[in-house]
């Protein structure tokens, strides 16, 4: 019985954090081609800073934003980023680590 809590432990945390490293690779992939895209879009190479008062720069990044909001909430909405319990498992993972 105490194997298959602990079963059921390992298999939620390990989808925890799937979910977790899934977010960051579509936060870092969303930096990397939106700071490529405004850096084509925008001609910075030809024409300086010139173009980046232009609001089209901003469609896909914005929409892509709200996306990955919704994506970040989705992993981390229900355990309150920075919350006290946050801060309080953050510690332990912590301590645990060092103790090792």
């Amino acid at each position: 019985m105490r194997d298959l809590e602990q079963q059921h432990r390992y298999e939620k945390a390990k989808k925890r954090v799937e979910n977790e490293k899934g977010f960051y690779t579509h936060l870092t992939v969303y930096i990397v081609i939106n700071i490529i895209l405004l850096i084509t879009n925008a001609d910075i190479i030809d024409d300086g800073l010139k173009n980046l008062g232009s609001w089209h720069l901003y469609i896909t990044p914005t929409l892509w934003g709200i996306g990955l909001f919704f994506h970040g909430f989705s992993v981390f909405g229900k355990y309150k980023i920075f919350s006290r319990k946050w801060e309080e498992r953050k510690i332990k993972e912590l301590m645990d680590r060092d103790n090792f």
